[in-house]
């Protein structure tokens, strides 16, 4: 990486002295505070700042001219929205440092580190060096030093707490929407009161910068069991559609206070099940139809995301290539990569947040809740006939689907009331389930992505017509849907389950657990176990990995059976000699690369053997031009080669 260019003398002199302990001593002394004037920087912690700063630019309009300024202004779109307001406000710190008493002080070195090797690889996913003004080192300041964190006020609002009404116990939910703030406080809270069964992490950010929170429970929460099968709830991905964000914030709660007051069914239940709740994938959606407010909200307002992308629109659509290769003998439509071409358009980082989730975890079954209508909806959503806006298009597990969709709508009591003039009584005759397509036809869903490129079989729920209901009607919603929730969930023991082995004893992973008659494949996780959902009666069962000979059973699966039936596998390896792969042989040179794999905000490191070259021919990165353009200072500081 080359250096930034050399500092005018006077700069030196600058950074000569924020090199020596002690917060004044980096100051010209000539500088004074006044009002924060940088209306990017509006949202700071603080609203005094000094001049000169850090980078001695001594007026408003020279820090705006600055290519710096500029690039803080535009970097939450070149990284697609992630780490961001928290790039921002880091820049803010250097370009508007904070003043008090008359003296300018230096941000935390170990927040600024903190960042840096979180957003590291977003910086590397686009070709672009780290920015010399946010040198950890150079403009920052130890704790002992009398720093500050300029992130303060992002986190403040999440980590104070709500003090419930006077008198009433902790397992008390309170029944009201939520705001971002809250609805983060209410599951932290939770996973606090229950650490030892449930745990809180972020698969990202949204593009304003809101964490996607999930809350895990598990009888090991942060960890994957062996044979336990894993289950995700998602709620709000559409902004306006909020019953079911308030559904899974009131199901946390319940969970965790059942636990604890020793309900069976959900002590039972977390012990065999690792269930993760993301109550909202897009908030910053849900701020637009909260500001209308609820019962006043407009069918579309705050649908999409920031970027105005529909989420539900914006996954790779498998479902087209799918329909050719199911003409194609012996093609594999199963676990189907995700084209080079969708990556050419935008993807919204909550959807990418959400893929990444499901490479990271091996799920086994997934509900997504909406609003809007009163009904259970399963794959296919995208028509085999694209012209046919409603046409009954089925999976392969067209059985298993139907038995996931009744077990919600049969136990929801308004799904099963026989009143035609009712939300979603247009349903009735089908038991308020039906086929996607069947419904309407699109692409890019979520459910249909989940089954064609994981092993995750995925519902979506319409809870109900009112997309923003009222506050009053909260309560009955739980009421309607406690049950189902959890009925739907102790579903994912359905089936089969077990351990694909080698004759040592050593787990085979991505070994393939192929169902005769059902044209769908299942893979083992890294630890070499798999579950299948199914439905009851014989089904021959076989396993297969490179390698090794196949091995073939036959099984059957009592009706109502309410535990999976155990099958391992042990494989026994074939004698010398080339072996075929069992997802074919790629020609033509390496591999596309796969942005899902990148080093982006799981920290794992670069893939081994893998390093980043420089463009060919000596060309600049795509983005070049466009920074280029917007400031007569180029700023090749960005510049990785």
């Amino acid at each position: 990486m080359p250096p930034p260019p050399p500092p005018p003398l006077l700069l030196l002199a600058v950074l000569a002295a924020a090199a020596a302990p002690g917060c004044q001593s980096a100051q010209d002394p000539a500088a004074t505070c006044v009002d924060l004037p940088l209306r990017m920087c509006s949202d700071a912690a603080y609203n005094r700042t000094a001049f000169p700063t850090l980078l001695n630019q001594r007026s408003r309009e020279a820090v705006e001219a600055s290519s710096e300024y500029i690039l803080l202004s535009v970097l939450h779109h070149l990284l697609e929205g992630q780490c961001n307001p928290d790039l921002r406000l880091l820049g803010c710190a250097v370009l508007a440092p904070r003043c008090e008493g008359g003296q300018p002080r230096r941000p935390c070195r170990h927040v600024c580190e903190d960042l840096r090797k979180a957003c590291q690889p977003a910086f590397d996913a686009i070709d672009m060096a780290w920015p010399y003004f946010l040198d950890c080192a150079l403009y920052f300041a130890r704790d002992e030093e009398g720093c500050y964190d300029p992130l303060e006020k992002l986190r403040g609002g999440l980590e104070a707490e709500d003090s419930l009404p006077s008198g009433l116990p902790p397992t008390f939910i309170h029944f009201d929407h939520h705001s971002y703030a809250q609805m983060v406080r209410v599951l932290r809270r939770t996973a606090t009161r229950c650490a030892h069964i449930a745990t809180t992490y972020s698969i990202g950010r949204s593009f304003e910068g809101k964490e996607l929170l999930v809350i895990e429970f598990s009888g090991r929460p942060g960890q994957h069991e062996l044979m336990e099968p894993e289950v995700k709830l998602i709620g709000n991905i559409h902004g306006n559609e909020v019953a079911g964000r308030e559904m899974l914030i009131y199901l946390a709660q319940y969970l965790c206070s059942e636990y604890l007051l020793g309900n069976p069914r959900i002590q039972r239940l977390i012990n065999t099940t690792r269930i993760h709740l993301l109550p909202s994938m897009n908030p910053d959606g849900y701020e637009v139809a909260a500001a209308e407010g609820a019962g006043y909200n407009g069918w579309t307002s705050g649908r999409q995301n920031a970027q105005n992308l529909d989420l539900n629109r914006n996954f790779p659509d498998l479902t087209s290539e799918y329909y050719r290769l199911a003409e194609v003998r012996g093609a594999r439509s199963d676990h189907m990569a995700i084209p080079q071409h969708y990556w050419w358009g935008k993807v919204a980082p909550e959807t990418k947040a959400v893929m990444k989730w499901m490479r990271t975890i091996p799920f086994v079954l997934s509900a997504s809740l909406h609003g809007g209508d009163l009904v259970v909806s399963y794959p296919f959503d995208f028509s085999k006939h694209p012209q046919e806006e409603k046409m009954f298009s089925p999976t392969p597990d067209e059985k298993m689907f139907k038995l996931l969709a009744r077990a919600y709508a049969d136990v929801h009591p308004m799904m099963m009331d026989r009143s035609e003039h009712r939300c979603g009584g247009n349903f009735l005759k089908t038991g308020s389930i039906i086929n996607g397509a069947d419904w309407y036809s699109f692409t890019g869903g979520m459910s249909d992505f989940n089954y064609l490129h994981t092993n995750c079989f995925e519902i979506t729920v319409e809870l109900g017509c009112a997309k923003f209901p009222p506050r009053e009607a909260l309560y009955t919603l739980w009421q309607h849907n406690k049950e189902p929730l959890l009925n739907f969930v102790e579903t994912v023991h359905r089936g089969i389950k077990g351990v694909v082995m080698d004759k040592f004893g050593k787990p085979v992973k991505n070994a393939r657990v192929i169902v005769k008659g059902i044209r769908h494949d299942i893979t083992t996780a890294l630890n070499g176990d798999y579950w299948r959902l199914l439905p009851s009666g014989s089904h021959i069962i076989i396993a297969q990995a490179p390698g090794y000979s196949r091995v073939i059973k036959k099984v059957t699966i009592p009706a109502h059976m309410r535990r999976a039936g155990r099958v391992d596998f042990i494989l026994q390896p074939l004698g010398a000699g080339p072996t075929k792969s069992l997802h074919g042989l790629r020609r033509g040179g390496p591999a596309p690369r796969d942005p899902l794999e990148d080093k982006d905000s799981d920290q794992h490191g670069e893939l081994p053997g893998f390093q980043r070259q420089p463009p060919a021919n000596g060309g600049k990165p795509w983005w070049w031009s466009y920074l280029s353009s917007l400031s007569q200072h180029k700023p090749r500081w960005l510049l990785k080669y």
